[in-house]
C-alpha cells in the first residue's frame, strides 16, 4: 500500500549512498536520508513543534552519488514521493511496521544556507559535440543576493 506524500523536514544524519549491479551497463544508485518531518505551529513570536516524526527517505537516481555529498545533516528539505508500508521483525522476532518514503524529488530549502555555487552551463556548440555530466565540483561564482528596495 502507498500514498502520495509531500513533506518538509530536516535531515537527521549523514546521507547514505548505495550502488547495486544491474543487467545493463549502468548500476542502480540509491540515496538514503533520515528526515525528521516536523509540524511547526506559530506561538508567541516563534514556532512550537507539535507531532513530528522520523521517516527513512529513499531516492533512486543515477546522480545519487553526487547528491550524497550535497545533502548534509541539519539541512532543510522538501520531499515529494509516496509512502510505503514495510513490515519486518526486530532482533527479538517482534513484528514491526515502518513507513518509508520513496522520493521522486528532494528539494533543498534555503533555511540556514549560507552560499550557493552553480556549475557553468556548457555552450550549445560544446553540448552538441560532447555529453556533459553535471558535477558539483564545476562551480562558477556564488549567486548574489537580490537588491533590496526600500
Amino acid at each position: 500500500m502507498s500514498t502520495f506524500f509531500v513533506g518538509e523536514g530536516n535531515i537527521g544524519s549523514a546521507p547514505e549512498f548505495l550502488e547495486f549491479p544491474s543487467n545493463n551497463d549502468e548500476p542502480r544508485r540509491l540515496l538514503r536520508l533520515n528526515v525528521y518531518f516536523d509540524n511547526p505551529v506559530p506561538r508567541e513570536g516563534s514556532y512550537e513543534d507539535r507531532g513530528g516524526y522520523w521517516a527513512p527517505v529513499e531516492l533512486w537516481h543515477r546522480d545519487a552519488e553526487q547528491w550524497s555529498t550535497l545533502y548534509q545533516t541539519g539541512m532543510r528539505v522538501l520531499v515529494e514521493g509516496r509512502t510505503v508500508r514495510e513490515e519486518w521483525e526486530d532482533s527479538k522476532d517482534n513484528p514491526r511496521v515502518t513507513f518509508k518514503i520513496e522520493a521522486r524529488r528532494i528539494g533543498i530549502l534555503p533555511h540556514r544556507v549560507q552560499s550557493l555555487l552553480m556549475r557553468e552551463r556548457p555552450s550549445k556548440a560544446a553540448a552538441s559535440a560532447t555529453q556533459v555530466e553535471p558535477s558539483i565540483d564545476q562551480a562558477s561564482e556564488p549567486m548574489s543576493k537580490p537588491n533590496k528596495r526600500r
